[in-house]
């Protein structure tokens, strides 16, 4: 390169000479590394049950294995654990804070940026690899599961994974990308289950039509595949299996102490068709249509676009689904070419069938779904505008092409427009400036004569993308930041500013959630009007979250209380029994001590007999029994009201500030066995 007189050395030309894509990819992974990682101690423990049992993952190999909720292995939290591998290390590495098990999740959300660009420049240049990058970070709910602990950041990456080392079997032919992506998937599965296998049919399609080798052989990669699929997700089940029930703990979230059952059951086909026993409410309060009655929401075609599932996902969804559109029509026009010969078609297939598929089963199940399982939309719908959009700015010469491209942003624009006016008075000023960039850079390129010059062509061209750019991604992007912006705790984020997100969430019979979403009063566990852990994200859940965890920590007699649950810890297995582990949490985190959670998550689980709980008290294994929790702040009927009824006769009580415990190594005289 030769220096320009005076000595010094364009800017334009230095860019050029590293290459504009790499110095634009490092930019917007640091971006989204800020993003995601800036002040995430925010949080505290974000989703206190996960963080519990990270903190039992980083001190017992075993509750790190089995992804026990405690380090003394009594029951396992309801999902398969390899979201809890990776915070376990984490742990293990830097020791339990709320930065090592959130930073995890941040990473991964670095990751799946990375993975997009990468699978969408490989076939569709760098400005549509960019394009999808940055419509990744840009979206609501990915900024919020990517800086909190549950299971989805790490979810979301092996997805995407996948579906770029399909396509990378499509393009080259190998074996061994379709094994990789099956063995993606398969760890999909031991980090979310039966969730990880709703692409496995779009992802078979689309080597069985694309794939360069002859049919047979790609029938024969596809079950190679799905042997892939069964190895990496069965290994571990087929482990717990065979692992003999009494020295492993009990699986929490089933009925039977059945990984099998857990996985098909609860977090499987019950999802799908709402008969899930135990499941947030007590042997089946919230199923069928009860469930999409409202908390839920309806089930239907618009489910997407409505309340919380609307502020989360679709912000760029219409966008999306008319630029799978858009490159539908493309492909038509690639029609004659061989089957093999051009990716876009495999791409729109992959991206195209995932973001239907998964879309269509989000929107008719009938079982639990929260809104911020939406995240694994946030890929396809990405690629797809990464791939499309570039394509038909190629061809804006084409007035057809043209108006195509220009409806893609307006979309955007105008839907992100009625979104934040959803959320009233949250920067309404905003929402018009957006509406009228977008308007008039779709308006620009529907009827701009584009000048024969080439440098003017150019720079007039680039402030029109630019333009359209900052309308369509404005809208999400200011959601998402204001999502970064929160602190968010408890079991159900929401992404959003505090107090703006719309819709009161319901659950029929269980005493309802107070408040809207991430609205005000809302609190980790439930404690009515927010209370101590609470936060942005955590709708209260009066009756079936009481999380009397929370409300034993924050003042000098909590401190008391935690002094009384740590001294002589090491002389028992358990320093305490609780009733439902989303209780227990807190107080686990705080002692640094494992605690027995009767019931699993929400205290339905019938984890042991109360033949089992007198044998754990007679060989000394349980120091104190904290009274209260479960639903309506008692101990749920069946075994555990029987366990309280037990305790609550024969030993000896203790009350500390508000905290009613029974010392059960001092029984009182007429204590009986």
């Amino acid at each position: 390169m030769s220096e320009p007189q005076g000595g010094t050395v364009r800017v334009a030309d230095r860019v050029r000479a590293a290459g504009w894509p790499l110095l634009a990819l490092l930019g917007l992974l640091v971006l989204t590394g800020f993003l995601y990682m800036w002040g995430l101690s925010r949080s505290g423990w974000a989703n206190s049950y996960y963080s519990a049992a990270a903190q039992a993952a980083g001190g017992s190999w075993k509750a790190w294995f089995f992804g026990s909720f405690d380090s003394s292995n009594f029951i396992t939290v309801d999902k398969t654990p390899g979201s809890l591998w990776l915070m376990g290390l984490s742990v293990r590495i830097f020791g339990l804070s709320s930065w090592s098990i959130l930073v995890p999740e941040a990473l991964c959300g670095v990751a799946t940026v990375g993975v997009m660009y990468a699978a969408v420049k490989r076939w569709c240049g760098p400005a549509g690899g960019l394009l999808a990058g940055l419509a990744v970070a840009s979206t609501p709910v990915a900024a919020l599961m990517f800086r909190f602990n549950n299971p989805e950041a790490l979810f979301t990456l092996l997805l995407a994974g996948a579906a770029y080392a399909l396509l990378r079997g499509v393009e080259n032919g190998r074996t061994r990308w379709l094994i990789l992506a099956g063995a993606l998937v398969g760890f999909g599965f031991l980090t979310k289950m039966l969730e990880a296998f709703v692409v496995l049919p779009v992802f078979a399609v689309a080597y069985l039509l694309a794939g360069k080798p002859r049919l047979l052989k790609r029938v024969w990669q596809v079950a190679l595949s799905a042997v892939a699929v069964a190895v990496a997700s069965g290994w571990w089940v087929a482990v717990v299996q065979l692992w003999p029930a009494s020295s492993r703990p009990f699986i929490g979230g089933s009925t039977t102490n059945s990984i099998m059952q857990l996985a098909f059951g609860y977090n499987g086909l019950g999802r799908l068709n709402g008969n899930e026993v135990g499941a947030v409410g007590p042997q089946g309060l919230v199923t069928g249509s009860q469930a999409n009655a409202g908390f839920f929401g309806a089930t239907g075609i618009g489910r997407l676009f409505r309340g919380q599932m609307a502020l989360e996902i679709s912000w760029l969804l219409p966008a999306a689904l008319l630029a799978l559109a858009a490159g539908i029509a493309l492909a038509w026009v690639y029609r004659k070419e061989a089957r093999t010969g051009r990716m876009f078609r495999a791409g729109l297939v992959v991206w195209g069938g995932w973001l239907l598929v998964m879309g269509g089963v989000f929107s008719y199940m009938h079982g639990i779904i929260h809104p911020y399982y939406n995240i694994v939309l946030a890929p396809p719908m990405a690629a797809l505008l990464g791939m499309v959009v570039p394509e038909l700015w190629r061809r804006r010469a084409n007035v057809g092409w043209r108006i195509a491209l220009g409806v893609i942003p307006a979309s955007a624009t105008i839907w992100g427009f009625i979104l934040l006016g959803r959320a009233s008075g949250w920067r309404p000023d905003l929402r018009w400036v957006l509406l009228v960039i977008g308007l008039a850079a779709a308006v620009t390129v529907w009827a701009y004569d584009w000048p024969a010059d080439k440098r003017w062509r150019r720079a007039t061209a680039g402030a029109v993308a630019v333009a359209a750019l900052v309308a369509s991604l404005g809208t999400a992007g200011a959601w998402t930041l204001a999502t970064a912006a929160e602190a968010h705790t408890g079991a159900i984020p929401s992404a959003g500013p505090t107090g703006y997100n719309t819709g009161v969430v319901r659950v029929a019979n269980a005493g309802g959630f107070r408040g809207g979403q991430n609205g005000p009063g809302g609190g980790q566990g439930g404690v009515p009007g927010g209370g101590p852990g609470g936060g942005a994200g955590a709708p209260n859940m009066p009756g079936v979250f009481r999380a009397i965890g929370s409300a034993l920590l924050g003042d000098e007699t909590n401190k008391e209380l935690v002094a009384l649950l740590q001294k002589d810890a090491s002389s028992y297995r358990w320093i305490a029994v609780m009733s439902a582990a989303s209780n227990a949490a807190p107080v686990q985190l705080a002692t640094r001590t494992p605690i027995m959670a009767l019931g699993g998550f929400n205290g339905t689980d019938q984890s042991l007999t109360l033949a089992q709980f007198k044998a754990y008290v007679s060989a000394g294994d349980v120091h104190y029994y904290i009274a209260g929790g479960g639903y309506s702040g008692s101990p749920n009927t069946g075994v555990e009201a029987e366990i309280a009824t037990w305790v609550q006769q024969n030993f000896t009580k203790v009350t500390v500030g508000t905290a009613t415990l029974y010392d059960l190594t001092a029984p009182v005289s007429s204590a009986s066995s």
